[in-house]
């Protein structure tokens, strides 16, 4: 159950061209992608926007997004392809078996009615010993997100999606759970960043 159960095409009609998560988080996001990633991959970027948060510097095999705004995803240089889809309805993706090599998933599994089906089809179309990437903080549209999200803490939520990908025959998935501080005003004032969460399963 959420809070706001109108169809979530209309919430996402008007494009959000701005950052929800910080840049101390963002740079995290990148430097992870650069570690995990092979240059010869092909990556889906589910549930998109403007912007991957993909390495400049790095070149793929190819990238296709998915998501609910087609301005978002025009925006985004870093897409060769995409498609509209409301996940929430329909869970099945229209993409071939074994197909990606690595799916990306940022601040965007809080919003999923129906998380063991998206499992199982992600488990269909990644190839085996590919990755699924989940990446979030503590922000989110709260009347969007299902109470178990909205209800929980940040080890809650990790537990809730592995728990998951496990139900759907994923091996147990990895964790990384950070806090950093930003320093701003010259070094003087630093306060806390957006936590960062991503959990890291291997098909």
């Amino acid at each position: 159950m959420k809070v706001d159960s109108e169809d979530d095409n209309i919430f996402y009609s008007q494009p959000r061209l701005v950052h929800h998560l910080d840049k101390a988080f963002r740079s995290k996001l990148t430097k992870l992608y650069k570690e995990l990633i092979s240059q010869d991959s092909v990556l889906l970027d589910l549930m998109s926007s403007w912007s991957s948060h993909l390495p400049e510097e790095v070149s793929y095999k190819k990238v296709i997004g998915h998501g609910l705004n087609e301005i978002e995803l025009e925006k985004n240089q870093r897409l060769d392809d995409y498609w509209i889809q409301d996940l929430n309805k329909s869970q099945i993706l229209p993409l071939d078996d074994m197909s990606i090599d690595v799916c990306l998933m940022v601040a965007a599994w809080q919003y999923l009615q129906e998380p063991e089906n998206i499992a199982q089809e992600l488990k269909r179309v990644i190839k085996p010993g590919g990755k699924l990437i989940v990446s979030f903080s503590d922000r989110a549209f709260w009347t969007k997100a299902p109470r178990i999200w909205t209800e929980g803490d940040s080890n809650s939520r990790i537990g809730y999606i592995k728990s998951i990908l496990i139900s759907q025959g994923w091996e147990e998935p990895k964790h990384i759970q950070e806090q950093n501080e930003v320093k701003y005003l010259f070094d003087f004032i630093s306060r806390k960043s957006d936590p960062f969460i991503s959990v890291i399963a291997t098909r």
